[in-house]
């Protein structure tokens, strides 16, 4: 087998420094091996491959799905999501979650819950005001898990929404430090893992209520949110219907997965307006005239020049050849997104933020991945660009964003959002 080079640490070291230092690290990784690298990671140690070229990522998401486990390569959110969930499945198992979900983020899906979603946007907003300095990640964060509380859980008892968000929150908040005890169950008995996990069975005893209580009321047919589409799967009888268990893997899976990710894809576009005014004032002028293209195209670049996930990761059940190099069954390669959406090669002054490219450019295949790709692409990936358009249409018409520091990234859990909460200024139009 031929892997790629990379450090000779010890795989403590490694793992210490990926999960404690993983921009500074990595990119330290690059500028010694190039576009690919092999890690040690505890537990175990598992090999990681590390790759980044678009020939060898597309390898990677066209791979057979049997050879290429992705959810064994998510094997660290088990803990949380919990073993049904459609990121920790694989195969047989895998394609009935997905094909159980996906009519639930559909077109159709998508422009039901549109009109609740800018309701919400404008709730949020309108507690907003002029010279306000807006700690942008923290109200998004607010934003999107409204979003997901209310239309995807089909929540709106505000007694309940009370008693759900902070419980959420903490739930969210994840430090690298905490990711320990995801990896080693021992730890789940003490200090802050053992108070975590109290919350995530405080959370699970109230999704588990939702769904005991949606599953009899009677209005159930005319009911749009997720939880009540998923609670018809079966009514037909030509699906085996969801279990109590199931159903909260995916919710918890939607909304850990779905929640923060947009908040920051929105926190960095909003930094990065206030940073260019020239394209905010482009972005103002589609707000108006609701052109959700540009917008769209102003949050797309926002993910790609700020990567909320930096990679994503296969286990092998067989050796493969990936480019160059051989892999053995049993290590995990990790297409880096962060590497990707860096590439000159693929985006022409790459560190420039300029939504245009999405418009009058081809972007081209396995460039540009904030949702992962191939089989495994990210189901809420089109509900996602549909709340942070609807979100920055709310703020644009309403505000003009200005920013008076640099921002710079922070690894939080499994996401990279920024250090110091992406803060801006309103100025009212």
């Amino acid at each position: 087998m031929t892997l790629p080079p990379g450090p000779r640490w010890p795989a403590a070291v490694q793992t210490v420094a990926f999960f404690g230092f993983r921009d500074r690290f990595m990119s330290h990784l690059e500028s010694r091996y190039g576009d690919a690298v092999t890690l040690q990671l505890l537990p175990g140690p598992r090999t990681i491959v590390g790759v980044s070229t678009p020939e060898e990522i597309k390898e990677v998401f066209a791979g057979r799905p049997e050879h290429f486990h992705a959810g064994e390569g998510n094997e660290i959110l088990r803990p949380v999501m919990g073993d049904h969930s459609v990121l920790l499945t694989d195969e047989a198992e895998h394609l009935r979650a997905r094909k159980l979900l996906m009519p639930a983020f559909n077109g159709a899906s998508l422009r039901g819950y549109r009109g609740l979603v800018e309701v919400i946007a404008k709730d949020e907003v309108d507690r907003w005001h002029d010279g306000q300095r807006l700690v942008t990640h923290t109200r998004m964060n607010a934003l999107t898990l409204e979003i997901i509380l209310q239309v995807v859980f089909g929540v709106t008892d505000e007694e309940r929404l009370a008693t759900l968000r902070p419980r959420v929150t903490r739930m969210v908040e994840v430090s690298p430090l905490l990711l320990l005890g995801w990896i080693y169950p021992s730890l789940y008995r003490v200090g802050p893992w053992k108070r975590y996990f109290d919350n995530q069975l405080a959370v699970d005893e109230l999704v588990y209520a939702e769904i005991r209580e949606r599953r009899n009321v009677s209005d159930l047919a005319d009911r749009t949110d997720v939880l009540s589409r998923l609670l018809h799967v079966g009514a037909a009888g030509d699906e085996e219907p969801l279990t109590d268990a199931e159903l909260r893997d995916q919710l918890v899976t939607l909304l850990l997965a779905g929640h923060e990710t947009t908040a920051s894809a929105l926190s960095w576009t909003l930094h990065e307006l206030g940073a260019n005014p020239d394209v905010q004032v482009e972005a103002s002028r589609a707000a108006d005239a609701g052109d959700d293209d540009f917008l769209e195209a102003c949050l797309k670049e926002g993910m790609r020049l700020h990567p909320i996930i930096d990679q994503v990761a296969r286990r092998l059940t067989s050796p493969q050849r990936i480019g160059r190099w051989s892999l053995p069954a049993g290590a995990v390669v990790s297409p880096s997104i962060a590497l990707a959406h860096a590439s000159e090669d693929s985006f022409g002054d790459p560190r420039r933020y300029r939504p245009r490219r999405f418009l009058d450019e081809t972007i081209a295949p396995n460039t540009w991945l904030p949702f992962g790709g191939g089989v495994r692409r990210c189901l809420g990936a089109g509900f996602s660009l549909m709340e942070g358009t609807v979100a920055l249409k709310e703020i644009l018409t309403r505000y003009r964003v200005s920013v008076d520091r640099e921002e710079v990234s922070m690894l939080r859990n499994i996401t990279h959002v920024p250090k110091h909460k992406a803060v801006v200024t309103l100025h009212g139009r």
